[in-house]
């Protein structure tokens, strides 16, 4: 299955009445990412700085970056779905303008996860443009 855009993914959770519905739907979007092999699960491939295991591989294609994540929480694969909207098969220009603090209040995602996801989702974030800065220079 293909991921809905940032955009649609904005407009989809705006539908919800209320957060128990839009964590469903949240984690229905975690549902559809295929994961990663047991192999491909490595300690280099840990994300530092996540309350859970979450795994992050690259690899660019045509001047694009492509990712493949996965996470041993429902949840936190869920969020991971919500990044990967944002920032999957993009260049790495495009992911560093992209604005994801914008893009999270959009969701209004913050106010309704702990801190220490708010946190694991940030080190999430800057690790992916982490590997967009170094596929620029």
């Amino acid at each position: 299955m293909q991921l809905p855009s940032s955009e649609e993914i904005i407009d989809d959770l705006a539908f919800f009445d209320d957060w128990e519905q839009r964590y469903q739907y949240i984690i229905d979007l975690g549902k559809s990412i295929p994961g990663l092999s047991e192999s491909q699960r490595t300690p280099d491939r840990l994300v530092k700085g996540c309350q859970s295991s979450v795994w992050l591989i690259s690899q660019t294609k045509d001047g694009k970056i492509q990712f493949d994540v996965d996470s041993d929480a429902v949840i936190v694969q869920g969020l991971l779905a919500l990044v990967l909207a944002a920032y999957n098969n993009k260049t790495p220009r495009q992911i560093l303008d992209f604005d994801i603090n914008g893009y999270f209040e959009a969701l209004d995602l913050e106010r309704h996860i702990t801190p220490t996801r708010g946190n694991g989702l940030r080190a999430i974030v800057g690790k992916i443009q982490e590997q967009a800065r170094q596929a620029i220079h």
